[in-house]
């Protein structure tokens, strides 16, 4: 599993340079995606969280039809639903005042911690 330190090593934390402009490929993702926003405030909350939850379930659905259907799942629109899903996770992370990156680093925190702990399977956001 690759560790937060790892990730610094190879400077994937160096997201803005002197004059604060974005760094890295995510960072500049999710600068391009503050330009595609359409909705203010608690609007742009929901129709945001609402937008991952659906485009998360356009993920589902596709690997459900490609089971019902006994066919083969079109890898590239995959691809395409996770595109989609990445979109609405960088919007509400520039919303909370966060980036990709801190959403990334805080993930592998919690899961590393829980993997030191023998806690990786359960329940419970505390485990």
């Amino acid at each position: 599993m690759i560790s937060g330190e790892d990730l610094k090593g190879m400077g994937y934390f160096e997201m803005f340079d002197s004059n604060g402009d974005p760094k890295n490929a995510m960072a500049l993702y999710s600068d391009w995606v503050e330009g595609k926003i359409m909705t203010k405030g608690v609007t742009r909350q929901m129709e945001n969280t609402l937008g991952l939850v659906g485009e998360a379930g356009e993920v589902a659905e596709k690997l459900k039809k490609s089971l019902r259907d006994n066919t083969n799942l079109d890898v590239q629109d995959m691809k395409k639903e996770l595109g989609d899903v990445l979109f609405y996770l960088a919007a509400l992370a520039n919303l909370y005042q966060s980036s990709l990156q801190e959403v990334a680093e805080l993930n592998m925190e919690k899961l590393n911690s829980r993997q030191k702990r023998g806690k990786m399977n359960g329940s419970g956001d505390n485990r």
